[in-house]
């Protein structure tokens, strides 16, 4: 559902993604994990489409974002780590806006709504102005309004900040359950513990490079380590360096 081929970017004389290429399945939770300017908000916006590679190609369900970028753009689903909301907008509207861009029938609409809505807790305030939501309430409705035209591939930067215990469990049980129907989910994320406990493969981003990825053995393996936490297996991974690595 997503596969990155020989990705570059450059920013003039910086080199922020060199040759990176990874793929995730239908079905596949894939955690995106590394250091900070590591790469990992490049290679999100260039997933999503918000931003061009220098070179290398960005494939979504079988479609070139290059070539077509709309139709490209119609299968994901993007919760960005800073969402802009129009906070005249009641939460209600917002997800009609949303729907509008994506062309979803009015008939269709209600339903939508109303079952993210309530999916996200949120029915009690569908009729408020986004401006009195609190943080957590405005991640929820940006995830919800991500969901409102059932994307096959959704892409999220720090799902969980600003969620209190209770609506992480729930963004943790509905990515199971968006996985279980065959949804491909790419998440960036500094949550360690997020990632080793839904992830069915993580990505280690570092310099710009994967310098492993696969099932969290797998990164054990790689990092030549036996413990059991996630934590630990970053660091040796990144302390290495891609070349050691």
């Amino acid at each position: 559902m997503i596969r990155l081929e020989n990705l570059v970017k450059r920013y003039g004389p910086i080199t922020a993604l060199s040759d990176l290429s990874l793929s995730v399945a239908a079905g596949e939770i894939f955690g995106f994990i590394g250091p900070n300017g590591a790469g990992k908000t490049t290679t999100i916006r260039i997933i999503g489409g918000l931003m061009a590679p220098s070179s290398g190609t960005v494939w979504i369900d079988g479609i070139s974002m290059a070539k077509e970028p709309a139709r490209a753009k119609a299968k994901i689903g993007f919760v960005p780590d800073r969402p802009f909301l129009y906070e005249k907008l009641t939460g209600y509207e917002f997800l009609e806006f949303t729907a509008d861009l994506y062309e979803i029938p009015r008939v269709d609409l209600a339903e939508r709504a109303e079952r993210l809505l309530a999916l996200f807790s949120l029915s009690d305030w569908g009729d408020e102005l986004i401006e009195a939501y609190s943080h957590g309430m405005k991640q929820r409705l940006i995830m919800a309004s991500a969901l409102i035209h059932d994307p096959k591939v959704l892409v999220v930067d720090e799902p969980m900040v600003g969620l209190d215990p209770r609506a992480i469990r729930l963004v943790k049980d509905l990515f199971r359950d968006l996985a279980e129907k065959g949804t491909a989910l790419f998440l960036s994320t500094h949550t360690l513990e997020v990632a080793q406990d839904i992830c069915h493969k993580i990505g280690v981003i570092h310099r710009g490079k994967v310098i492993a990825d696969g099932t969290f053995s797998d990164l054990k393996t790689k990092a030549h380590v036996t413990e059991v936490d996630l934590e630990e297996v970053f660091l040796k991974l990144t302390e290495e360096g891609p070349e050691a690595a």
